[in-house]
C-alpha cells in the first residue's frame, strides 16, 4: 500500500463521512500506516502498530513519532523528514530505513515511504528486521568466504613453496648425480629416485591446479608463442616411451607450425598429461601423436584457426561404462587401474577444465585391451603469417650475452643451501662462474659490484625478497647511464600464474619453476642470453 493511496482513502472517507470504512482499512492493514501533522505528532496509526511494536493506536495518538527512533538513526531520519515535508510535486518518493523502539525496549527495523498532502504527512512502513538481518548474515558469510578463499590461496602458495623447495633439492641433486659415472645398479637407484621425485612434483602441481580451478582463480595467458613451445612434451615422452620399448610416432599437418596467440603453458600441460597417461598405461606397442592446424585461410592473419592434438596408444583401454566419468575429479577408468598404476584421478579432470577454459573440447574413445584415443581441439589465432614465420632468421645473441670464449658469470640469489648447491652443480658442468648471495639485499650489493651476464633470483628470501631485489636492480640500471640491462631469471617454488606475472612485472625476463633440472635451468638461461 503506497502512502498516496493511504492519503486518498483518508481524504475520500472524510468527504463521504464513511469513517467506518477507513477504520476497517486501518484495522486490517499488515503494513504500519501512520498519519502525522507537521509538528511530528501522530494523528492516527493502524492496528498493525500494536502487532509490530507493541503500541496500541490509542497510545500512539498525539505522541511525537520521532521519540521512538534509535538515536543513531536520528540524523538520517531528520534529513528524510525535511525531504518529505519539502518535496515538490512530481519529485520521486524516496525511501528510508531506520530502527524504531518496541514497547519491550528492543528495536525493529522499518522501511518507510511517506508523502505530504496539505498539513498532513501520510506514511507507510514495513517491518524488515528479519530481511535486513538475513542480508547482513549473507554479507558476513560472503566476507568470511572471501577471507577463507584468500587464506586458502595464501596457504596453497606457501605450501607450494615449502614442498617444492626440498623437492627441488632432491630432483636437482639426482639430476646432477645422473650425469656422473655410475655403476648399473647405482644408475637404477638414481632413476627410481628421479622418477619418484617427478611423480611427487606432478601431484603437488595437480592439487594446486584443482584448488585454483575450484576457486575460479586460475588465469590463462594470452601471448604470442611458437607452436614448438606447446609441443615440448613430445621429446621427453619419446624418451620415456623408448625406455619402455614402445614405438613413438608423430604426425604433423603442413600448417602445424608458426606463432599463435594463447597459453602455451596450459596447452603443454594438457598434452603432457595425455602423453604421460598413454606411456604409463601401455605395456607394449606404440604411442602415436597427431598435430593438426587448419582454417579456411591458413595464411590469414588474425583469422580463427583450430589446433587439434590427438594421442593414441595400444594400452589397457577402458569400456564405455567408464568413459562418462573419465573426466570427473578423483575418478579413474577402473579401481584396478588405481592399484596397478597409481595416480589420483586428477589429471584428466584438470585437462578438461583447462581445455574448456581455453574455449575448446576434449573427448576420449577406447576399446578395452586394444587401446585409447584422446583428442582435444582449441581455437587459436595466428600471431603472424606462415610466410613470415618460414622467413624468420635465427635469433641473434642477446645484448647481455657473454663473448665467445669468455666464462659465463652468474649471480645466484638463493637462501637455501641445498638449492645453492643444485645450481652450482648444474652450472659447473658448463664452466660458469657462480657468485652466491644469501638474500635479496646481498644480491643487489653484489650486482652493483658486478658485472654479471645473468642473475638467477629466488622469489622468496629473508631480508629482501626476489621481487624487491629485481626492482632495485632495474632502478640501479636506470640510474646508471651506459649500463646494459642484465637478464634476470626468477627461480620460484611458487608455480601459480600470478607469481610468474609478478616476476615479469618486477623486471624479470623469465621464470623457471622449481624443482629445477639441468634442462630447465639451462633452457631458462639460454632463453634470455642466447646459447
Amino acid at each position: 500500500m503506497s502512502c498516496s493511496a493511504v492519503a486518498a482513502l483518508y481524504d475520500g472517507a472524510g468527504l463521504a463521512g464513511d469513517d467506518a470504512e477507513l477504520a476497517r482499512f486501518f484495522d486490517v492493514s499488515l503494513d504500519l500506516l501512520v498519519i502525522r501533522d507537521l509538528e511530528g505528532r501522530v494523528v492516527r496509526v493502524s492496528q498493525s502498530w500494536q502487532t509490530a511494536l507493541g503500541y496500541t493506536p490509542e497510545e500512539m495518538q498525539g505522541t511525537l513519532l520521532l521519540r521512538l527512533v534509535h538515536p543513531d538513526d536520528m540524523p538520517a531520519t531528520r534529513q528524510s523528514v525535511l525531504e518529505v515535508e519539502n518535496r515538490k510535486p512530481g519529485d520521486p518518493v524516496l525511501g528510508q530505513i531506520n530502527r524504531y523502539r518496541h514497547k519491550d525496549g528492543n528495536y525493529r527495523t522499518l522501511e518507510w515511504r511517506a508523502q505530504r498532502f496539505g498539513d498532513r504527512i501520510y506514511g507507510v512502513a514495513r517491518d524488515v528486521t528479519d530481511r535486513v538481518a538475513a542480508e547482513q548474515t549473507l554479507r558476513d558469510a560472503m566476507a568470511a568466504a572471501e577471507a577463507a578463499n584468500r587464506a586458502k590461496s595464501d596457504f596453497l602458495a606457501n605450501m607450494s613453496h615449502e614442498i617444492r623447495t626440498p623437492l627441488n633439492g632432491v630432483i636437482g641433486i639426482v639430476d646432477a648425480l645422473s650425469r656422473t659415472p655410475m655403476s648399473a645398479e647405482q644408475a637404477e637407484m638414481v632413476g627410481l629416485i628421479r622418477s619418484s621425485g617427478h611423480t611427487l612434483e606432478r601431484l603437488v602441481s595437480d592439487i594446486l591446479d584443482v584448488s585454483k580451478i575450484e576457486a575460479g582463480q586460475l588465469d590463462l595467458e594470452c601471448r604470442p608463442f611458437d607452436l614448438e613451445e606447446a609441443l615440448e612434451p613430445l621429446a621427453m615422452m619419446r624418451a620415456r616411451a623408448g625406455d619402455k620399448g614402445l614405438a613413438f610416432h608423430v604426425r604433423r599437418s603442413p600448417e602445424a607450425r608458426g606463432v599463435f596467440m594463447g597459453d602455451s603453458t596450459r596447452i603443454r600441460q594438457v598434452l603432457g598429461n595425455l602423453l604421460s597417461n598413454a606411456v604409463k598405461f601401455t605395456a607394449e606397442g606404440a604411442v602415436s601423436v597427431s598435430v593438426e592446424v587448419w582454417s579456411e585461410d591458413p595464411e590469414g592473419l588474425g583469422d580463427a584457426h583450430w589446433l587439434a592434438l590427438t594421442v593414441e596408444d595400444t594400452g589397457v583401454g577402458f569400456g564405455s561404462a567408464h568413459a562418462a566419468r573419465l573426466f570427473d575429479r578423483f575418478n579413474q577408468a577402473d579401481s584396478t587401474i588405481t592399484r596397478r598404476f597409481g595416480g589420483t584421478g586428477l589429471g584428466l579432470s584438470i585437462c578438461r577444465s583447462l581445455v574448456e577454459m581455453m574455449g575448446g573440447q576434449i573427448e576420449a574413445r577406447s576399446t578395452p585391451g586394444v587401446g585409447s584415443r584422446f583428442r582435444f581441439v582449441l581455437p587459436l589465432n595466428r600471431a603472424g603469417s606462415l610466410a613470415d614465420y618460414d622467413a624468420r632468421k635465427p635469433d641473434a645473441a642477446a645484448p647481455g650475452s657473454p663473448k665467445p670464449g669468455r666464462t659465463l658469470r652468474v649471480l645466484l640469489a638463493e637462501d637455501h643451501p641445498t638449492n645453492q648447491r643444485v645450481v652450482q652443480l648444474i652450472l659447473a658442468s658448463q664452466g660458469a662462474e657462480v657468485v652466491i648471495a644469501g638474500d635479496g639485499a646481498e644480491a643487489v650489493a653484489a650486482f652493483k659490484a658486478g658485472p654479471f651476464d645473468v642473475v638467477l633470483m629466488d622469489m622468496q628470501m629473508p631480508v629482501m625478497d626476489g621481487l624487491t631485489a629485481t626492482r632495485e636492480i632495474r632502478a640501479h640500471e636506470a640510474a646508471s647511464p651506459g649500463l646494459a640491462r642484465t637478464p634476470v631469471v626468477m627461480l620460484s617454488a611458487n608455480a601459480m600464474a600470478e607469481h610468474r606475472e609478478d616476476a615479469l612485472a618486477a623486471g624479470a625476463d623469465s621464470h623457471v619453476a622449481k624443482p629445477i633440472t639441468a634442462a630447465s635451468l639451462l633452457a631458462g638461461i639460454e632463453a634470455v642470453i642466447g646459447s
